[in-house]
């Protein structure tokens, strides 16, 4: 265990309200189960769960003053809707008022609501483990949801970003622009990532089949046309 996390804890039950902190506790555990399921960094995926929502102790007027003011960056999807900034300004509270300063874990903090294009493992392991912690029980499709996070992590980010955005079309209102594109981006990963799990279990795709069908086509009618040719070479030399 990484020696800052008790003290991590202790002070986020002093400033986050009660179902808030329980939420963090069940994203921090599920961060360490996936990462145990995925061969990651527990002490990192542990940190990363505690200190994702930190910053949601500032309400939404706050927290946009406080990322104004501390020169993070605000899309005008944020300043619509500033409950959004507090990825961005909790990965800042993470390095200057936690003392955390590894690149992977600050990355998944600010990401984590939004995703991002090139997810890396810790991003996607933190945004998996928002959604289907213990404590989630409104989320569409939890059960499913859950199965899929420990099967295959990058379906599990795909399933979990087209659920949200479903969602949100039938809110109609608007939707960030880095939610689509990491949703798109995250298709091609899943696709590819299915792809390459297809063929180390051996399975044979669309195109190998194909492939293996025109061969095996080739092998019978070569094998075809050599009885014919034979059947009719005996023939004129019957009849010779």
């Amino acid at each position: 265990m990484d020696s800052r996390v008790i003290e991590i804890r202790k002070h986020l039950k002093k400033k986050l309200d009660p179902m808030r902190f329980e939420h963090t506790l069940g994203v921090s555990y599920t961060c360490q189960a996936l990462a145990m399921r995925y061969g990651y960094d527990l002490d990192k995926a542990e940190l990363a769960g505690l200190l994702h929502d930190c910053a949601k102790r500032y309400d939404r007027p706050t927290m946009l003053e406080k990322c104004i003011s501390r020169g993070i960056p605000v899309s005008e999807s944020e300043e619509r809707d500033p409950s959004l900034l507090h990825a961005k300004l909790g990965a800042w509270m993470a390095r200057e008022k936690y003392g955390v300063d590894d690149e992977e874990i600050l990355s998944a903090i600010a990401c984590h609501t939004t995703g991002k294009t090139d997810m890396g493992m810790l991003d996607k392991i933190l945004y998996v483990a928002d959604y289907i912690e213990p404590r989630r029980y409104k989320a569409a499709d939890l059960p499913r949801m859950r199965k899929l996070a420990f099967e295959d992590l990058d379906r599990a980010c795909l399933a979990i970003m087209e659920s949200i955005l479903r969602y949100l079309g039938t809110l109609d209102c608007p939707i960030d622009p880095l939610t689509i594109a990491a949703c798109n981006h995250m298709r091609a990963v899943a696709a590819r990532s299915q792809e390459q799990a297809a063929a180390g279990n051996g399975e044979i795709g669309p195109e190998k089949i194909k492939e293996e069908n025109t061969v095996e086509s080739v092998k019978r009618n070569g094998k075809t046309r050599s009885r014919s040719a034979g059947r009719e070479k005996g023939r004129r030399y019957k009849n010779y």
